[in-house]
């Protein structure tokens, strides 16, 4: 059973439809309106002639701060071209030049080239869409819209199914999280409103763990003071194309190719001293057709991005924690498995490499299917424990969501953290709270303004969290 229908979720449950296992693929949404469908970053992967996997390691370990766990870095940089070759086998058409070779793109934190787009900034879309429909047809694959996990069902403290939200109980020899992130417990944020961290929930009530909660990335560069399109994400490879930062001066005043960590803060700081909502973003030099769709938003919302300069600010954006798992998103509880921005293995460290998260759902979503196949069939019925009530699932308030962007967002401080502990009482507050409380250090997206140095004894070690009273540093490399 695989839950959400993102690119992790459709590509997971086709990997293990293609080795001949049943698939259930419970979605939220109708198939290919997941949050992947509005992904605009593409596929990073060493596929160019001056590329390598090791350069892309190194690439990725430098963007982490010290915090990538290298076994599941190699572990992408080996196996992401692989999966954009398999991409291509199952219908999906990357963009290519005029000699049929893949343009690749640059985006930031990258040294060449190494970025496979499908339709310039609408790779999710494509993806998404040509994956919703193989799974929508595929015999083996029964497709449940409309659904959200409402519990994890255990017997004998191993996962033997789901509870849906309604209350339908199923039984499957393994579970799948795919469920998204938490950006949307943000006030300020490029994702769908439903990003509020439902999957982490469900684990963590099953007997899972969850880390680095306090690595939240801030994206750079979302729409800012433009009405309907507040907080619509502007790809990082528009910059890789050309496109300049301007202050309110209309002055550069950072590397527009920096990791994303560096670029947020830059601008953070410079709307600080200025007291300016946004800065400005010139993509006029930029061919509109490499990116129709993000032209096609802005000229919408009033903005020509060919003679007018674009309003932005950074928003709340990827998580790089989740559930914590190994490199085959096995979780601490015995068949129950996450993947994509859910899942936490390590690879992003601190601060995430542009557009290897799509590949992360690719790469981990077939490494979880294999891995869940080899699973023990779920004991007879008789014998399970009976299943739970789905749990309240709780949404965030304006309030909460305020109070999260206010208190955790690019620059945090003991003092507005113990403030989330003791105000908020959605689930999920008091963990990121109790995470970033625990990390007294600036490190990659973790900016602490009372702990401005980073601490090289924190060096690849994860804070885990099961309870916000108990957290404690694991060691992962």
């Amino acid at each position: 059973m695989v839950v959400g229908a993102g690119a992790a979720g459709l590509y997971c449950a086709l990997t293990a439809a293609r080795s001949g296992a049943r698939v259930v693929l419970v979605s939220a949404t109708p198939l290919a309106q997941a949050a992947s469908y509005w992904a605009q970053g593409g596929l990073a992967a060493a596929l160019a002639a001056d590329d390598s996997p090791e350069r892309h390691l190194a690439d990725t370990v430098a963007a982490g701060r010290g915090s990538v766990r290298e076994s599941a870095a190699r572990v992408l940089c080996e196996e992401a071209p692989d999966c954009v070759r398999d991409l291509e086998r199952l219908g999906v058409i990357f963009d290519a030049d005029r000699m049929g070779r893949l343009a690749l793109g640059l985006e930031g934190g990258h040294s060449v080239r190494r970025v496979a787009h499908a339709g310039g900034s609408a790779t999710g879309r494509r993806v998404s869409r040509e994956l919703s429909a193989l799974a929508a047809r595929h015999d083996k694959i029964d497709v449940l819209e409309g659904r959200r996990g409402g519990a994890i069902w255990t017997s004998g403290g191993r996962c033997v199914g789901l509870v849906c939200d309604d209350g339908r109980t199923l039984a499957a020899g393994a579970v799948v999280l795919a469920t998204g992130g938490t950006a949307a417990l943000w006030s300020r944020t490029t994702n769908p409103p439903g990003s509020v961290g439902s999957g982490l929930t469900l684990a963590l009530a099953a007997g899972a763990a969850l880390a680095d909660l306090e690595l939240m990335q801030f994206h750079p560069t979302a729409v800012a003071g433009l009405p309907r399109r507040e907080g619509f994400l502007i790809t990082e490879a528009i910059r890789g194309e050309g496109a300049l930062l301007l202050d309110a001066q209309h002055e550069r005043f950072v590397d527009e190719l920096a990791p994303r960590d560096e670029v947020a803060r830059a601008i953070a700081a410079r709307l600080a001293s200025s007291g300016e909502r946004a800065v400005w973003l010139d993509m006029r030099m930029v061919d509109p057709a490499l990116f129709p769709n993000v032209v096609e938003v802005l000229r919408a919302a009033g903005v020509d991005p060919q003679r007018e300069l674009v309003p932005v600010a950074p928003a709340a954006h990827y998580l790089m924690g989740g559930i914590a798992t190994d490199l085959h998103g096995r979780t601490q509880v015995p068949g129950l498995f996450a993947i994509g921005e859910c899942a936490c293995t390590g690879l992003h460290g601190a601060n995430r490499l542009a557009s290897n998260s799509l590949s992360e759902c690719f790469v981990f979503g077939r490494r979880a299917a294999l891995a869940a196949l080899e699973q023990p069939q779920s004991a007879a019925a008789s014998s399970r424990d009976p299943a739970p009530e789905p749990l309240a699932l709780e949404l965030p308030t304006r309030e909460t969501r305020e109070a999260l962007w206010r208190n955790a967002g690019i620059e945090r401080n003991e003092e507005g953290l113990r403030a989330l502990l003791a105000e908020q009482e959605h689930p999920l507050v008091p963990m990121i709270a109790t995470s970033a409380l625990a990390r007294r250090e600036s490190r990659g997206a973790h900016r602490r303004s009372d702990a401005p140095d980073l601490d090289p004894e924190l060096d690849l070690q994860h804070v885990i969290v099961e309870d916000p009273a108990a957290p404690r540093f694991e060691r992962w490399v």
